[in-house]
């Protein structure tokens, strides 16, 4: 696998690319994403979609044309492409806003890395979306901000939940009560944990750095 980042740039509303890809990392236009990269001076290394949204394909040396009528979204094409590239961590951008059934679909992508042993970040306005899977996410210090924690799927068994302002241990959580939202962080480290199951995490925008691999 890489160890870059694949960036992945969708349709929905840009909320500022706030990223500067290195040599190591990989970028993919989904559909009107390639207008948002030409408008910040950012090259994509592939555009793809059905490029319904961009109303014309774009003249570039690697394109990929879907059908209009598939199974997949352009977005989990174009993760799909960066995953054959060879890499494991993708920040999506503009991938929220615009139509609700987008950005549910978006989340379930993230669900999707994650129980296939991969990571997504979904750059939202002013938060960060993402999920675990089996597993832990952990943070530096942080001053201050909301942290809320929601269980993908039927049951998460074995959440932990430790340095935030409201401690869990060895709770279940499940996707019908949302008992993890609004916690704080308090400027301790900070780690989300779970045994069996998907958590989707959310977080401010402008602590992602802090987080520890």
């Amino acid at each position: 696998m890489k160890n870059g980042i694949c960036y992945v740039v969708g349709a929905g509303t840009n909320y500022g690319l706030d990223f500067c890809p290195g040599a190591e990392d990989y970028v993919i236009a989904a559909d009107a994403g390639f207008r948002y990269l030409e408008m910040q001076g950012i090259p994509a290394d592939l555009i793809i979609g059905d490029f319904d949204s961009l109303k014309s394909v774009p003249k570039h040396l690697h394109t990929i044309v879907l059908p209009p009528e598939k199974d997949d979204t352009d977005m989990l094409a174009a993760l799909r492409e960066g995953i054959k590239a060879g890499y494991e961590k993708f920040h999506i951008y503009c991938g929220t806003g615009g139509r609700i059934d987008h950005t549910l679909a978006n989340i379930q992508t993230l669900a999707w890395l994650s129980e296939n042993g991969m990571q997504g970040l979904l750059f939202d306005q002013e938060s960060i979306l993402t999920a675990v899977t089996n597993g832990r996410l952990c943070f530096g210090k942080i001053a201050g901000g909301y942290l809320s924690v929601f269980s993908h799927t039927t049951k998460a068994e074995g959440v932990y939940l430790t340095g935030l302002k409201y401690e869990l241990e060895n709770a279940v959580l499940t996707h019908t009560f949302p008992l993890g939202t609004s916690n704080e962080f308090i400027d301790r480290e900070s780690s989300i944990s779970v045994r069996q199951g998907t958590l989707i995490v959310v977080f401010p925008r402008g602590v992602w750095r802090k987080m520890i691999p």
